[in-house]
C-alpha cells in the first residue's frame, strides 16, 4: 500500500494503515489519538480489512465485510492482528481476522473477496444532493458551534481527527439543533485530502476508516439529540457491516446517504449508501450502535 507524496494528516493516517508484519498471518498496529479515550472503531474496523487483505491475491477485491466491536480498545497500546485463512476457492477467498490488546480479543472481522466477474447489474438511483463544492469545509463549519460544546477544545479536536478527510455535511449536523427531533436521514460527501495510489484495498480501507465516523447521526437527528461530543448520548459501535458493489476512489467524492429505521433496548441502528459523484452506488453499509441518555 505505498503511497504518493500527501499532505502531512493523510500521510499520517496512511502510515496507521501500514501495518507492521510480524509473521506470516500476524499483524501490528498502532493509534491515534481520538475524540474518547479509546481507539476509532473506524481505525480498528480498517487496519483489521488490511491484514485481510495482505493474505489475499491481488486479483481478489474486498466485497464485503461483517465485524463486531469487543471491547474498547486501549489508543496507548498496539494491536495485534490474526489472520485466519478459512477458505481459497476458486472465485472467493474468506479471512477471520481478530484483533488483540492486553491478551484479549477487543475486534473480530470476517472478509469475503472475489475475483471480477460479468453478471446482472442494477442499482437503487443516487438521491438528490448539491454538490460537495458549495458546502463548508470542517474547519470552516465546526467553529459556527463551538457553544454547543461544554470542553472548548472539542473544535480543535475534530478538525484535527477529520485532517486527513475532507467531509462535509449536507445538512446541520446534529449538534448543531440539540433539542430539535429531525428526519432520522444525514448525508455528508467526503474524500481524502489528497490524491492516493492506484491501490483498490487501500481506497476500501480508507472508506472503511471513514465510515464509522457519522453512520449513527441519524439516530441521534430522530431525537434532537447532539452526540457524544455534546455529552447528552453515550454510546459505541457494536457491530459494523460493508458490502463493496462497484469500484471507487477515496480520494474523489463519495455522497455517505444515511437514514435510521430504528432505535430500541439502548441501541440505534443506521444503514447507508455511498454513492460515486456521478452516480454509481458503490457500497452499502449496516451499523448497529449503543446509544443511550446519561442518568442524573
Amino acid at each position: 500500500m505505498n503511497e504518493s507524496p500527501d499532505p502531512d494528516p493523510l500521510l499520517d493516517l496512511l502510515h496507521l494503515l501500514d501495518l507492521e508484519q510480524i509473521e506470516r498471518d500476524i499483524f501490528r498496529g498502532v493509534s491515534r489519538s481520538a475524540l474518547v479515550p479509546r481507539v476509532f472503531g473506524g481505525q480498528v474496523a480498517a487496519q483489521a480489512l488490511v491484514a485481510a487483505g495482505r493474505t489475499v491475491p491481488a486479483d481478489r477485491a474486498a466485497h464485503s465485510l461483517h465485524s463486531y466491536f469487543l471491547r474498547a480498545g486501549d489508543p496507548g497500546a498496539p494491536i495485534v492482528y490474526s489472520v485466519d485463512r478459512i477458505r481459497d476457492g476458486k472465485s472467493f477467498t474468506t479471512r477471520r481476522v481478530v484483533a488483540v490488546q492486553h491478551g484479549q480479543p477487543i475486534f473480530h472481522l470476517s472478509a469475503s473477496f472475489q475475483t471480477y466477474e460479468e453478471g446482472m447489474e442494477h442499482q437503487a438511483p443516487m438521491p438528490a444532493a448539491p454538490d460537495p463544492e458549495t458546502l463548508p469545509t470542517a474547519a470552516e463549519m465546526l467553529p459556527r458551534y463551538a457553544d454547543r460544546f461544554s470542553d472548548p477544545g472539542v473544535v480543535d479536536r475534530l478538525i484535527e481527527a477529520r485532517a486527513a478527510v475532507d467531509l462535509r455535511y449536507v445538512d446541520e449536523p446534529p449538534f448543531a439543533t440539540v433539542g430539535e427531533a429531525r428526519d432520522p436521514r444525514s448525508q455528508v460527501w467526503f474524500r481524502t485530502n489528497g490524491k492516493l495510489a492506484d491501490d483498490p484495498l487501500l481506497h476500501v480501507c480508507l472508506a472503511t476508516y471513514v465510515s464509522d465516523m457519522t453512520l449513527l447521526d441519524s439516530v441521534l437527528l430522530a431525537h434532537g439529540r447532539g452526540g457524544w461530543a455534546v455529552g447528552d448520548v453515550v454510546g459505541a459501535s457494536l457491530d459494523h457491516a460493508m458490502w463493496f458493489h462497484r469500484p471507487f476512489r477515496a480520494d474523489e467524492w463519495l455522497l455517505y446517504d444515511q437514514e435510521s429505521p430504528s432505535a430500541s433496548g439502548g441501541r440505534g441502528l443506521g444503514q447507508a449508501r455511498i454513492y460515486t459523484a456521478d452516480g454509481r452506488l458503490a457500497i452499502t453499509v449496516i451499523q448497529e450502535g449503543v446509544v443511550r441518555v446519561p442518568r442524573g
